[in-house]
Formats: structure tokens, C-alpha cells, sequence
């Protein structure tokens, strides 16, 4: 079974600590999950991940508008005016020890597990440290993940499908990815 996934993280060149995952099997059951054990002041402080990432979470108090920077109707960018709190009564946001059993339950269902993500490098050290060292993923949960940049320039970089909303959220990007693979396996079977 294929699973897209994605991960919003924060890193620095040393480490890379998770905000947000995002998982779709290919028979369309998901998971998704905000880490409540972020650092969420490196976060706020952060201009990128404040208006990209932050402002996609559950989020109370979040003020943000819109300016427009581009050509066309379709190109704004978001503003995030005050960051607000993250909003602890949401169920999707959970302590990373919780996300690590879920992750595993939810990959260990299914059998012939492929991970699949968009410049996935960074998508699976995430992924894999929710367990510690690499050397510790629960058996059966690949130590790679692979990528669907690759897939796209293998093919001869043909445009794919663009994501039409939800960028920089776990769950749509995921989502996103199982499209664009669709995509790239109709074209390889051409």
C-alpha cells in the first residue's frame, strides 16, 4: 500500500522538530495530527513558518489578512497580523508520544507499505526521529521514503496538477501528493 504523506517542520541545520503530519493511503483512509510539544516561540518568531505553516494549524486568536502581490486573482500572499495561541481544545493536536503510537498503528495497518512524499529527505527524518534513531523504526515501516520529485523528473518533468488550497497543511499536501502520483503513474503507464 502506498501512503502520501507530508510534514511540516521547523529545523536549523542540526535538528528538525515536527509541526504537523499528514497521511492518505491509496484506498483513501488518512491521518493527520498537530504536535503539541513544538516549540511554538521559535514558530511565532519565524516569519516563513508564522505566515506558511502556523497560520494552516488550530489556531485561536489568529488575525491575518491578505495583499495582494502578483499577476491575477489567484495570487495574495497572507499576512499574519497576530499569531495567536494554539488552540488546545482541538483534538488534532496531540503530544508527540501519541503521535508516534498512532503513526505506527496507522502504517503498520497496512501491508507492502511504500512511503511516498514531495522532497522527501527531510519528510522522513521527520517521520523516522517521532522513534528515535532511524535504527529504531518499528518493523515493517520502510527506512526510506520515496520521492516523488525524483518520480517527476524521471519522467522528463512533465507540469503537474497545482494544489489548488490548503498549501503548507500536513493533510492537504498529502492529500496533494496522492494526486500528483496519480498523475505520474497514468503518464508512466502511457
Amino acid at each position: 500500500m502506498k501512503i502520501f504523506y507530508d510534514t511540516e517542520f521547523i529545523e536549523d541545520g542540526r535538528t528538525i522538530d515536527l509541526i504537523s503530519i499528514g497521511m492518505v493511503a491509496e484506498d483513501g483512509a488518512e491521518y493527520y495530527a498537530v504536535n503539541a510539544d513544538m516549540p511554538v516561540d521559535r514558530i511565532r518568531n519565524h516569519t516563513w513558518l508564522r505566515e506558511n505553516v502556523w497560520a494552516q494549524l488550530p489556531v485561536r486568536g489568529l488575525k491575518k489578512n491578505l495583499v495582494y502581490t502578483g499577476n491575477g486573482p489567484s495570487r495574495h500572499e497572507i499576512k499574519v497580523t497576530e499569531p495567536g495561541h494554539l488552540d488546545t481544545d482541538s483534538t488534532l493536536i496531540r503530544p508527540r508520544q501519541i503521535i508516534r503510537n498512532e503513526v505506527r498503528e496507522f502504517l503498520l495497518g497496512f501491508a507492502d507499505l511504500e512511503l511516498w512524499a514531495w522532497y522527501a529527505a527531510y519528510d522522513h527524518v521527520a517521520l523516522a526521529q517521532l522513534f528515535g534513531p532511524m535504527v529504531n523504526l518499528p518493523k515493517g515501516i520502510p527506512m526510506w521514503t520515496n520521492d516523488l520529485k525524483q518520480e517527476v523528473q524521471r519522467l522528463g518533468n512533465p507540469r503537474i496538477p497545482e494544489q489548488a488550497e490548503g498549501e503548507h497543511n500536513a493533510l492537504e499536501d498529502a492529500r496533494h501528493n496522492k494526486r500528483v502520483a496519480e498523475f505520474l503513474a497514468g503518464m508512466a503507464a502511457q
